[in-house]
Order: structure tokens, then C-alpha cells, then sequence
């Protein structure tokens, strides 16, 4: 990964979801649900779900990246973990703000998988080294990325529900 940063900002971010969106139309596929990756990824099912008229949005919480290149050893699925019966069937879009390493793509993909009719992916981001190739890509990237989300440190710190003062 080289020193260089993308830089996303929010107008960029609009601009780029929309771009994203016209992807999934143009190609034909209309998902009944779009399965956001909280937290980057709510960003993205919020624009793709109105560009793309889904009021069918569902969240999946996965822990993996602690810091910027720090990762736990593997991704987690924390709860509520999406019950497989409201996916049952459905034409699923996976949203992700990044498709860095792929392996959270890949978990919830694979969580997907056996239980959907399809399952396709859309990031703003993908990097060369992802696990996971996605349908939708808004722009391809090695550097690290600054979303406007998450440039900035957060106004308190916390640790679980408990305030860090």
C-alpha cells in the first residue's frame, strides 16, 4: 500500500453512489434487498436503496479492521445477525463502503449464498488484493482511503456502551 491516500469527500460520495446505482440498473439486476455493512457500508445502501427505489434495506454488523492496517485475525458477524428466513429467495445486493482484503465481502456473501436467490456486491471502493471480485465497482484503488465519514476522530471515545471519558 503506498503512502497516498484517496481522498473521498462528500459531494465525491454522492456523485459516486449515484454512478454506482446506474452500474446495477444498466446491468439489469433489481434486488429485492439491499444488505448494508455496517458501519461504512450504511452509507452506501442508504444512497443505493433510494437511487435504485429498494425500501427493503436489512443491516449485518461486522467487526474486522481495529485501525488503519490493523485487522483482527478473522471478521466477525456481531449480533443481531440477519435472520436467513427475511433473505430466504430474495435477490440480494451486499453494500460495502471498501472491498480492501474481501474478507468481510466474503463472509457475508458466503452467509448469503446458500439461503438467496442471488447475491451480488457493490462497493465504491475495491482494492487489487480483495478476496472478493464485486459486480460493482464505483472506482478501483491500492491506497488507503479517507472517508468523509471517518476522517475525523469521533466528537467521544467509546469502549462497548460504556463512555470513555
Amino acid at each position: 500500500m503506498s503512502d497516498e491516500r484517496e481522498n473521498l469527500t462528500y459531494p465525491l460520495f454522492g456523485q459516486a453512489v449515484r454512478e454506482l446505482a446506474q452500474s446495477v440498473a444498466n446491468d439489469g439486476f433489481e434486488p429485492d434487498i439491499i444488505l448494508s455493512i455496517a458501519r461504512g457500508g450504511l452509507f452506501v445502501a442508504g444512497g443505493l436503496g433510494y437511487a435504485l427505489d429498494v425500501k427493503n434495506l436489512h443491516v449485518v454488523n461486522v467487526e474486522f479492521y481495529t485501525g488503519v492496517g490493523a485487522t483482527l485475525q478473522m471478521p466477525v458477524m456481531l449480533p443481531p445477525v440477519p435472520n436467513v428466513v427475511d433473505l430466504s429467495q430474495k435477490k440480494v445486493l451486499v453494500a460495502d463502503d471498501v472491498a480492501d482484503t474481501g474478507r468481510t465481502l466474503k463472509l457475508v456473501h458466503d452467509f448469503c449464498a446458500e439461503h438467496v436467490a442471488e447475491v451480488r456486491t457493490a462497493v465504491i471502493y475495491e482494492k487489487p488484493h480483495s478476496q472478493v471480485n464485486c459486480e460493482y465497482v464505483w472506482k478501483r484503488t491500492d491506497q488507503w482511503i479517507n472517508f468523509p465519514w471517518s476522517v475525523e476522530p469521533p466528537v467521544v471515545r467509546r469502549h462497548g456502551q460504556v463512555l470513555d471519558a
